[in-house]
C-alpha cells in the first residue's frame, strides 16, 4: 500500500495540452481521486519498465547497449519464443547478463496451442488459443520451467491457467525456487476484475492485460487486486497495434503497480525466433528501447516521472492465493 502523498503526486501530473486548452475554455475535468490506485510495488514505487520480445543473447546485448546510450531504466526483459527455443548456453548467458545489472529475465514456457497440430486455432474462433493442449503440452511447460530455473532464470511467462496453477503448486512444494515469479501472457490476459482476481489466486505474480482496456476497466481491476499489471504502452500488431504513450501518466495513476511494456507496432512477428530472423530481431530490439525513451520523456515533460520503483526490484509483494493443499 502507499501513502496519501504518493497518491497525490500521481494525481498532480500535468495533462497534455492542459494550459493551452484551459485558456481556450476547453479544460478537462479534474481527475477523480477515487480512480487512483492505492497500491505500490514492495519497497515503494508505482511503475516498472519492461522490454519484451528480446529473443536471445545477441538481442539482449543490443537492448542493454541501447538502454545505456539512451538512459532507459529497465526492470525486466522478456522473451516470447520460449525456453525450448534456446540452448542451455544461451539461457545461461542471458541470465548472467541480466543478473549483473539487476534486471529480471522472463522466459516463456513450453508448447502453445497456436503452434500445435490442433486445427481449431486456425479457425475464425481461434479455438483455445495459446493454451497447452493435452497432458504432454503441460509436461513440456513444466520441463521448461525446471530447466530454466536450474539455469538461473527466476521469472516465467505462462499462457494457460492449468500450467499457471501447476507451476504455482510446484513452487509451493519446493520443486521450483521459492522466489520464482509467474507472468501471465498478454495473449490470454483477463479483461475484467473477476478473472484478474482468479489469475492472482492461481499463482500469477504479474498479469498482462490486453492493451485495449479502457482507463475505467483498469480502475475496476485495481479495486479487487493489487497484483502487478503489465500493459503494452505500444502493442505489437497481433495484439492490436495500439499506441498509448499520451496515456502513460493516467495509466500509472489508475493501474499501479504497473509494468510499462514497450512493444512495437508495424513490425513483423518474430516468434518462434531463429537466426534466419536475426537482422529483424536486432533492429526491433533496439527500437523498443527507443520507444521506451519516448514514453519516459513524455512522463518527464508532464511532471509524472516520479514514483518509479527502485531498479533491481522484482518481487510482487503479498498476494491472495487458492489453497494449494485442496
Amino acid at each position: 500500500m502507499t501513502d496519501a502523498v504518493t497518491v497525490a503526486s500521481a494525481r498532480a501530473a500535468r495533462r497534455p495540452g492542459e494550459q493551452a486548452l484551459a485558456a481556450l475554455g476547453l479544460g478537462a475535468p479534474a481527475p477523480d481521486p477515487a480512480d487512483s490506485s492505492p497500491h505500490t510495488f514492495p519497497g515503494g514505487g508505482r511503475w516498472r519498465t519492461e522490454i519484451p520480445s528480446c529473443e536471445g543473447p545477441e538481442a539482449l546485448a543490443v537492448v542493454l547497449k541501447e538502454a545505456s546510450r539512451l538512459d532507459v531504466p529497465i526492470h525486466r526483459i522478456s522473451q516470447g519464443s520460449g525456453v525450448w527455443m534456446l540452448t542451455d548456453a544461451e539461457i545461461t548467458e542471458m541470465a548472467e547478463a541480466t543478473a549483473e545489472r539487476g534486471i529480471e529475465l522472463c522466459l516463456f514456457t513450453g508448447p502453445r496451442g497456436t503452434w500445435d497440430i490442433g486445427g481449431s486455432t486456425r479457425t475464425d474462433s481461434r479455438g483455445a488459443g495459446l493454451r497447452a493442449r493435452g497432458h504432454d503440452a503441460v509436461a513440456g511447460c513444466v520441463e521448461d520451467a525446471l530447466r530454466a530455473t536450474e539455469l538461473g532464470v527466476r521469472c516465467l511467462l505462462v499462457a494457460d491457467e492449468g500450467v499457471l496453477w501447476t507451476l504455482h503448486r510446484a513452487r509451493a512444494a519446493g520443486l521450483l525456487p521459492a522466489d520464482t515469479t509467474f507472468k501471465v501472457s498478454a495473449l490470454v490476459g483477463p479483461v475484467n476484475p473477476a478473472s484478474y482476481a482468479v489469475y492472482e489466486r492461481l499463482g500469477a505474480d504479474s498479469i498482462n492485460v490486453p492493451s485495449d482496456l479502457t482507463l475505467h476497466h483498469v480502475t475496476e481491476i485495481r479495486r479487487v487486486s493489487a497484483t502487478p499489471m503489465d500493459l503494452y504502452i505500444e502493442a505489437p500488431d497481433d495484439l492490436g497495434g495500439y499506441v498509448r504513450m499520451y496515456e502513460v501518466a493516467e495509466l500509472i495513476r489508475r493501474g499501479a503497480p504497473l509494468y510499462l511494456k514497450f512493444g512495437l507496432a508495424k513490425a513483423p512477428g518474430i516468434y518462434p525466433y531463429g537466426h534466419h530472423l536475426r537482422e529483424l530481431a536486432l533492429a526491433t530490439a533496439k527500437e523498443r528501447v527507443r520507444r521506451g525513451r519516448l514514453a519516459l520523456d513524455l512522463l518527464a515533460r508532464h511532471g509524472a516521472d516520479g514514483d518509479m520503483a527502485p531498479l533491481g526490484s522484482r518481487l510482487p509483494g503479498d498476494l491472495s492465493r487458492f489453497d494449494v493443499s485442496s
